[in-house]
């Protein structure tokens, strides 16, 4: 019985190839080609402190829209355990230490973003911006959510947040500054997966 992946919903699932053994070696090189392009969008940063700006939130979201939940999720747990091992994937570097650090919780929850993301391009929202915009800024909301308590429980004693307001302290330096690109980073997301989509259907 033949494992689907993928569905025609999606920009993957339209261009991968029928043969059930070339489809699966296409979808490994998919996830790791998948992990250089989201190391890329994370080496493009404004190292800004606990949390640098970079483009990861993007990358993470175009490709989970493009790839669909199963292999959006899986090329995110793939980079994360390329940092974990030590390669330096991470926006300034890699290794257990660094997944343990300010930003882990945002790295970690890379995964639940892209599930939601391409569990919704799978059901057909890369055909619909305004249904894509809308999952992947709750996917985004979810990743600072997760990511603000990951500070939250790491704040106590640190000298980055002001120990009189952990909760203010940490909003007002690693989720406010962001929120606003974020959004920005989700729109042209949206609207890069949707225009490709738009242009493979058209070819197939």
């Amino acid at each position: 019985m033949a494992v689907t992946l993928t569905t025609p919903n999606t920009i993957l699932g339209v261009l991968e190839p029928k043969s059930q053994t070339t489809r699966l070696i296409s979808n490994v090189f998919t996830v790791l080609l998948g992990t250089v392009l989201i190391t890329l969008a994370a080496k493009i940063n404004v190292p800004t402190w606990p949390v640098p700006v970079t483009l990861q939130s993007f990358a993470v979201a175009a490709l989970a829209a493009a790839f669909g939940w199963r292999i959006g999720t899986a090329t995110v747990i793939a980079y994360l355990l390329e940092g974990a091992a030590g390669l330096p994937v991470f926006a300034t570097g890699g290794g257990m230490a660094y997944l343990a650090g300010p930003t882990g919780g945002f790295l970690l929850a890379f995964v639940p973003m892209a599930y939601v993301i391409g569990r919704a391009a799978d059901l057909g929202a890369s055909a619909k911006i305004g249904t894509l915009l809308l999952a992947m800024l709750i996917a985004d909301a979810l990743l600072f959510a997760l990511g603000f308590l990951w500070l939250l429980v790491l704040g106590s004693g640190a000298s980055w947040i002001d120990q009189s307001n952990v909760v203010g302290s940490a909003f007002a330096k690693a989720v406010q500054p962001f929120l606003v690109w974020d959004a920005l980073k989700m729109l042209f997301a949206a609207l890069t997966v949707t225009g490709i989509f738009t242009l493979a259907k058209k070819r197939t």
